[in-house]
């Protein structure tokens, strides 16, 4: 499992453009005081429809309650971005932001299938990637914010699809500083290689897609 979470994330990040090799250099956030918007977040996990408000951990386990909330939270995230991805045909995108929105809509469907993958083997629930309608994480667009996009076209859209994805995976970020945040969390190798791989791929693409803005 930890050689296929690795892999995979790090085959989404070959297909980034080149600047995702600048970002290597990423390193894990460090560790910092959980913020209030922690305790928000896990209120809106356990609230959230299909999902179990009590989390448990077996004797012995190395993985904590904070490592299977943050699989079950970036899977919401995750698709969410998938949806923002899937307006741009629709939206007349740029050949560009299409094909970078393809990339992320790819990328994120494998990351979701690895979570999901991850949390049934350790007998844990794995949402549906569909999961996002019902739950807010960092970053995470609101109601408004969607339907804005949604009606967006051409230029305008990639803007608005560009600014709004760097918030997302800003968030994306945030998640994963929490989570190093969380006593004894992120210790089970194939949630840190994971939470790693989601900095460093998700720094790059940052970086993508302000260069991307300066050039509309």
């Amino acid at each position: 499992m930890k050689k296929r979470l690795s892999l995979a994330v790090a085959a989404a990040a070959v297909l980034l453009f080149p600047l995702a090799a600048a970002a290597q250099s990423a390193k894990p956030p460090a560790k910092k005081p959980a913020s209030a918007d922690t305790a928000a977040h896990k209120h809106d996990m356990a609230n959230m429809p299909g999902m179990s408000a009590k989390i448990t951990i077996p004797a012995g386990a190395i993985y904590t309650v904070a490592d299977v909330e943050f699989m079950q939270g970036m899977i919401a995230h995750h698709g969410q971005a998938i949806y923002m991805s899937r307006l741009a045909a629709a939206a007349g995108a740029s050949p560009r932001v299409l094909k970078f929105a393809g990339k992320i809509d790819q990328s994120q469907a494998t990351e979701i299938r690895l979570m999901q993958e991850w949390l049934v083997a350790n007998k844990q629930t794995a949402p549906v990637a569909e999961s996002w309608r019902t739950m807010t994480m960092p970053g995470m667009l609101t109601a408004e914010q969607l339907k804005t996009l949604d009606a967006a076209k051409g230029v305008e859209f990639d803007r608005q699809f560009l600014n709004l994805m760097i918030q997302h995976h800003n968030g994306a970020l945030k998640m994963v500083a929490d989570l190093f945040a969380t006593p004894r969390a992120g210790q089970d190798v194939d949630v840190s290689v994971f939470a790693n791989d989601v900095v460093v791929v998700q720094t790059a693409e940052i970086d993508i897609m302000n260069q991307m803005l300066a050039n509309l």
